[in-house]
């Protein structure tokens, strides 16, 4: 029964689920990039190239997902069992 007044949802938030602020924030500085990109790419061309290698990597951060680092840990004890292949030369006669 969601919807109703004083009827909590006992589920919570679906995962995935945005904040409604959030996406108007994103949106909003959506739109402040989208109306300023001729200024900030005076800007970004005004900097020294290290300070605008680095302003590009922060900005990157906005819209390039960051990656996670992951370990393999690989040994017999774990079930992994190494591969061997024999190649065996055809011999002519």
């Amino acid at each position: 029964m969601s919807g109703f007044k004083g009827v909590r949802n006992i589920n919570g938030r679906p995962k995935g689920a945005v904040n409604k602020t959030t996406k108007e924030i994103r949106e909003h500085f959506q739109n402040l990039v989208s109306n300023n990109l001729e200024q900030l790419n005076e800007d970004l061309k005004s900097l020294e190239p290290l300070q605008r290698l680095k302003m590009i990597i922060e900005l990157s951060k906005f819209v390039v997902p960051t990656l996670r680092a992951t370990e393999l840990t690989t040994d017999t004890e774990n079930g992994f069992n190494p591969i061997t292949v024999t190649i065996v030369r055809e011999i002519k006669e």
